[in-house]
């Protein structure tokens, strides 16, 4: 039922994963709290009741260490079983950075991550191009618009196997590239060797979503821009939607 003039609308209910070795969940967290529309709570590793939520967020940073290699061990959390039902249920599921690298471990989205191209850490901000502004992440974009955000990772070279990548471009599942500022994809512009530029991907069913750049900051113009906040306002008005609020 959708609210009466008079009544604020529900806000969009987020729950930030906490990993042992995540250390943007408090970022995370404090972004969502700058939308009107949107509410944020954590979620600790061993926690299974998802149901009173719109959308899980696994932040970056490096879960249990990166032993073995980034998100090999988090998959196993007790709190993934629970994220696969929620996913598979139609939650809206996001990974940032090494909360992407834990989808791709845990099966819930395609491929694979390798070290970065030249074997060293990188933290900049990058340049973007939305591929796909019809997920419910990206849909506050506009196709082919360029946008910044930061990354900051020793392992954000995307993998897959060539007929997986015929997969992902035939179904628009390719949500973001790396690109230059005028939005050419080029070599130049790929920061990690990344396969194709990939940046972001979504699953088949376009529920869950995992990008390596860091969204949550860049939502404030005094720490560095705001071209993340269309990545939460997407999260917003699509919960809205399915939900009538």
């Amino acid at each position: 039922m959708a609210a009466s003039p008079h009544t604020a609308a529900p806000p969009a209910r987020f729950g930030v994963v906490i990993f042992p070795g995540s250390n943007c969940d408090a970022d995370t967290h404090d972004a969502i709290e700058t939308f009107a529309g949107a509410e944020g709570r954590y979620l600790w590793h061993k926690e299974t009741r998802l149901d009173d939520l719109d959308c899980v967020i696994l932040p970056g940073g490096f879960s249990y260490g990166d032993y073995l290699r980034s998100g090999a061990i988090a998959r196993f959390s007790p709190l993934m079983e629970a994220v696969r039902r929620f996913a598979a249920e139609g939650g809206l599921v996001m990974g940032i950075c090494n909360g992407f690298q834990v989808l791709l471990e845990a099966g819930l989205l395609p491929g694979a991550m390798q070290q970065n191209e030249k074997l060293k850490f990188i933290c900049r901000l990058v340049s973007l191009k939305v591929e796909n502004d019809q997920t419910p992440f990206t849909r506050r974009y506009r196709q082919g618009q360029v946008i910044q955000a930061p990354i900051a990772h020793h392992e954000g070279n995307y993998f897959i196997d060539e007929e997986g990548l015929a997969e992902l471009e035939a179904n628009g599942q390719v949500v973001l590239r790396y690109c230059d500022p005028e939005g050419e994809v080029t070599q130049e512009a790929n920061p990690n060797g990344s396969l194709a530029n990939i940046a972001g991907i979504c699953n088949r069913e376009g529920n869950v979503f995992g990008m390596m750049p860091h969204p949550e900051r860049v939502c404030d113009a005094l720490v560095g821009g705001t071209d993340g906040r269309g990545v939460f306002d997407s999260i917003i008005d699509s919960v809205r939607e399915r939900s009538g609020r």
